[in-house]
């Protein structure tokens, strides 16, 4: 792929970067968040490639229920079957090419195209193709089937990709599985889910995601009250696959404490969270009580859909009774206002860095994940 000189001086700045110790590091060149040959280069070296999170297998309690997501151009089908198992399917229909569905929801024991009807199994193969014998008697519906896509689910999450090839999840996070495994988070259940499209690029959203040095300013209103900055502890080891930090909630926090009756949790964890971003685009704060996450699909250099869930930890979710939905409520509307903070930082620091005098700048120690991501960026890239 053809590159321009600044994108290719960026990018060896990156290489440079990425192998420069942390305590020297400065932050990556702003070109590569609006470079249109870095987003091409960026679907080609890891989207196409790596494994991403269209959301939580609780998501999908029943048999025919399903959300979408996307894999660059191509739309993704994730579906629960009659037997129990997660499978995903290209979004597209056999027939001439229609989204099958939208979303998230129901489609009960088949998949019915909007266009022409087609139908299929929860296992993608077609068992209704209306009025097609009438050109080709000897048509045989049996010959198709939806392309599978690559499913594989962790601790409660689904992740899927492109890539026949690249290694398992569970293999590329079980150095994380002993920090999360406690929480029990494959037994949150969801309450909340959102999507939108920010304008703003994917890698400011994760960086944004990933530092707790923004949160006593741009969150001073909501979260940065409850969060003793000297209390973040990053782990000592880098992993290619992912990065995380953990910090505490004071006993003021209205979130981010352990339930009474949650015994899963011990001492510092009754009242610690742990943020991992799993790269390339899935991060999310576990905490005693709730999880939340984000997931994200690049739509260019400028434009980023982000898909935002909320669950509540088992006990908490019994407790709240019939006093659950106003609770949910509020708890929606609390993140609906910490979602706008970042909102505003995030589009904000995208036009800032399209900006000809904008300019690299020194690392805090509270952004430690963002130098982790960098040295992930530069495998990929350089």
């Amino acid at each position: 792929m053809a590159q321009s000189p600044d994108v290719k001086r960026a990018l060896k700045t990156l290489a440079t970067v990425a192998a420069t110790p942390f305590s020297q590091a400065d932050t990556i060149p702003p070109i590569l968040y609006s470079s249109e040959d870095v987003h091409r280069l960026e679907k080609e070296r890891i989207f196409a490639k790596e494994w991403v999170c269209p959301g939580l297998a609780a998501d999908l309690p029943n048999p025919g229920d399903y959300i979408t997501f996307s894999i660059n151009d191509q739309p993704v089908l994730t579906l629960r079957g009659e037997d129990g198992v997660v499978r995903s399917f290209s979004n597209v229909c056999l027939h001439r090419m229609m989204p099958l569905a939208e979303g998230r929801g129901s489609c009960g024991r088949k998949l019915v195209c909007p266009y022409h009807a087609w139908t299929y199994d929860m296992q993608g193969k077609v068992i209704g193709a209306g009025h097609m014998g009438g050109r080709d008697p000897t048509f045989d519906k049996k010959q198709y089937r939806l392309a599978e896509i690559r499913t594989e689910i962790w601790e409660g999450w689904v992740y899927v990709t492109l890539n026949p090839d690249a290694p398992p999840v569970a293999g590329l996070l079980a150095p994380l599985l002993p920090v999360v495994v406690n929480y029990g988070m494959e037994g949150y259940i969801p309450v909340i889910h959102q999507d939108h499209t920010w304008a703003t690029n994917w890698k400011l959203l994760n960086e944004n995601f990933m530092e707790g040095y923004h949160l006593p300013v741009a969150h001073k209103a909501t979260v940065g009250a409850w969060f003793p900055v000297e209390d973040t502890v990053f782990p000592e080891a880098v992993h290619d696959a992912f990065t995380y930090q953990t910090f505490t909630k004071d006993e003021n926090a209205r979130y981010g404490r352990a339930h009474a009756s949650n015994t899963r949790l011990q001492g510092k964890e009754r009242f610690t969270s742990i943020l991992p971003t799993i790269f390339p685009t899935h991060m999310y704060v576990l905490a005693p009580d709730h999880l939340w996450y984000l997931s994200l699909r690049p739509e260019g250099t400028g434009q980023v859909h982000l898909r935002f869930g909320i669950a509540l930890a088992p006990e908490v979710h019994a407790a709240l009774g019939e006093g659950r939905d106003a609770w949910v409520k509020e708890l929606a509307d609390f993140f609906d206002r910490v979602n706008a903070e970042d909102k505003f930082v995030v589009e904000g620091i995208y036009q800032g860095s399209r900006a000809p005098l904008a300019s690299r700048g020194p690392l805090s120690w509270l952004e430690r994940e963002i130098h982790d991501f960098a040295r992930y960026l530069a495998k990929r890239l350089c």
